[in-house]
């Protein structure tokens, strides 16, 4: 074979390597290879020896801050870290409170979820840059958890024997909310720590990104519908379950004649010195050290009393209402997912820009941990932020040790500086979730990108966009993996069959149809599927294969020698007469050799169906060659596949 080889920006010159080896059967090659048993790579944990480097690796792999804290610099890290810190800090305060409107809870618990789950992050994660907290989409989905179990109409004041119209215990109300999300969050968590534990990290995996860019621009959709009472200061019904989006914008709309100017000024007002502020940010941000915090400005240049009483301190850790976590496992198991999935993608592309590695399951770990232990202290679902993360790689941050400056900085909020938000109008909360939301928007420009490089991508982010948007966010998702299911098993239903043909003078084999330099080799077929073979394509098999050979009469592997014999350019041909009948020489079970498991009715029919597919048969060709590289499994029904096509060459061989 010739060939040219280059590596490293150096080419080397063409040269022939020949290879000879003996032909090997299964059990030639293991006898040689000596396959090893399981029980001596993968030793069993009841026998295994406990010594103590291992059990020091164990404690260091379960606490990686046990293994980079002795190792941190004050000198190199220490100002890069705390600069970050600071930044993050002062964007978590405005975002806590803003967020948890969208989960439907008072704003001082979106402060106590930007404090505990970063300090228990602190010990557990592998990754230096995100930054755990409040996000966008996740408050949506505890917003539609608390709002389902806890709605308005189950707190109406009672006077006397009536409920007092409108009149809601707003107190009451959300005291049961903060437990409702609380509770999901625990479960929640529980379940993103056992899914760690058994290292099923990858689950991850299952949501694609074009899935996950879909799922998060719908729900930024539903986080500003849920905003719009706030910014034009109107009170919509409240709607749950499949269609709540369309039902809610339409109630909207039909209020918007009540509409307070004063509030809908103060958001307009917000909204457009944000947006001016973060771009004069992105333009000043080569010559800034540190980004302008534009949305502290924002809360403290404002004087309306809407926010209400944020207390000073911490409250005690407390129980989760285990009564409820029949009614929120399903919407726990989707936080869990979803919330992992955005934090494993923004880490990795973090660790891979900065050089080092991220653990998926201790990562699994880590976020339910956050989660679980934050649920104790009355805080709602986390996962990374995009917007913070990137300021805290942005500004110079090394390690977690960003993420402790900036819970610090709200803890002190919490501690000293709470009441100075009292004063702040949720309409400029509402204005911060606007603008906080524009980056997820841009996600749109996805869908000519996907027209142009995958249909198939295309239609996962549509159909996720759109049951997102009418399913809600629970069942949306449910929606959306489900199809972005069926389409692995259309493509490995539908895969691509070739036919291979060599390239003159080396040993590589490529189509026939799309390549022109490739030449078939007189009286071989190889024959090449893109996918697997299995139970859903075996029968699409059978039939590409009798296409791909004589134009749909089928192929003839071996020929008996009394009907065939070789002209001059090596073809097979018959002397006389068509082609033999299989069934004229025995059935198919006699064809099979004794020990074979197809004895039983079912399995006969079966092949006899296989076989019979195939057709009558072109003679040209008298050796095919299975080409199974791509295959990664096989089931019962392709070895029956398979087997019926041995059958064939036995029936004409005999």
């Amino acid at each position: 074979v010739v060939g040219r080889i280059v590596a490293m920006g150096t080419t080397y010159r063409s040269g022939k390597y020949r290879v000879e080896r003996d032909l090997l059967d299964e059990e030639g090659l293991e006898a040689i290879a000596q396959r090893k048993i399981y029980s001596d790579t993968h030793p069993s944990l009841l026998f295994s020896r406990c010594t103590v480097p291992k059990l020091k690796q164990r404690i260091v792999h379960s606490l990686p801050v046990l293994y980079w804290l002795p190792r941190y610099s004050i000198w190199e890290y220490g100002m890069p870290d705390l600069i970050s810190g600071i930044s993050v800090g002062i964007m978590h305060l405005p975002q806590g409170m803003a967020y948890s409107l969208l989960a439907s809870l008072p704003p001082v618990f979106g402060l106590y979820t930007s404090l505990y789950p970063a300090l228990v992050y602190f010990f557990f994660g592998t990754s230096r840059h995100i930054s755990i907290g409040t996000f966008a989409v996740l408050s949506i989905m505890v917003g539609g958890v608390t709002e389902r179990l806890a709605p308005d109409s189950n707190f109406l004041i009672a006077n006397g024997t009536n409920l007092t119209a409108g009149q809601v215990d707003i107190q009451a109300r959300d005291l049961y909310r903060v437990q409702v999300a609380a509770a999901t969050t625990v479960l929640g968590g529980l379940i993103q720590v056992v899914l760690g534990l058994v290292r099923f990290g990858f689950v991850g995996t299952y949501l694609s990104e074009p899935l996950v860019r879909a799922y998060t621009t719908a729900a930024a959709a539903h986080a500003v519908v849920a905003q719009l009472k706030y910014i034009f200061g109107v009170s919509p019904k409240r709607f749950s379950g499949p269609l709540s989006l369309v039902y809610t914008l339409v109630d909207v709309c039909s209020l918007l004649t009540k509409t307070h100017l004063p509030t809908l000024v103060v958001s307009a007002v917000s909204m457009t010195f944000l947006i001016s502020a973060k771009e004069l940010n992105s333009f000043l941000s080569p010559k800034l050290p540190v980004p302008i915090p534009v949305e502290l400005i924002t809360v403290s240049g404002v004087d309306l009393n809407v926010v209400g009483e944020i207390p000073s301190g911490l409250s005690p850790p407390s129980l989760p209402n285990v009564h409820v976590f029949g009614e929120v496992v399903g919407d726990a198991f989707a936080l869990a997912i979803v919330g992992y999935a955005i934090s494993i993608s923004l880490g990795k592309t973090f660790a891979l820009k900065h050089g080092y590695k991220v653990d998926s399951n201790q990562e699994l770990v880590a976020l339910g941990l956050s989660n679980a232990v934050g649920g104790f202290f009355q805080c709602y679902s986390v996962c990374s932020s995009m917007s913070r993360s990137l300021i805290q790689e942005s500004t110079g941050g090394k390690t977690q040790m960003a993420g402790i400056v900036s819970a610090v900085i709200v803890l002190v909020t919490i501690l000293k500086l709470g009441p100075l938000f009292q004063e702040l109008p949720k309409a400029v909360l509402a204005a911060i979730v606007f603008v906080n939301l524009k980056g997820m928007f841009k996600q749109y420009s996805d869908i000519p990108q996907l027209w142009r490089n995958n249909k198939i991508d295309l239609a996962v982010w549509l159909v996720t966009w759109v049951a997102t948007m009418l399913f809600n966010l629970d069942l949306g998702l449910a929606a959306s993996i489900v199809f972005a299911l069926l389409t692995v098993i259309f493509r490995t239903q539908l895969p691509t069959y070739s036919v291979l043909g060599q390239i003159p003078g080396t040993d590589l084999y490529e189509d026939i149809e799309t390549h022109r330099g490739v030449k078939e080799i007189p009286g071989i077929t190889i024959f090449r599927s893109s996918s697997t073979v299995y139970f859903a394509n075996a029968d699409l098999y059978l039939e590409a294969l009798k296409e791909k050979n004589g134009g749909g009469n089928g192929t003839v592997f071996v020929i008996p020698d009394s009907a065939r014999h070789a002209d001059e350019q090596g073809r097979w041909e018959y002397l006389k007469g068509g082609a033999p009948d299989c069934a004229s020489l025995g059935s198919v079970s006699e064809l099979q050799d004794e020990g074979s498991s197809s004895e039983d009715t079912l399995s006969r029919d079966l092949e006899r169906v296989s076989l019979g597919s195939l057709g009558k048969w072109t003679w040209d060709v008298h050796s095919i060659v299975l080409d199974l590289s791509t295959a990664n499994f096989i089931d019962t029904v392709a070895i029956k596949t398979l087997r019926s096509v041995s059958s064939s060459l036995s029936c004409l061989n005999d």
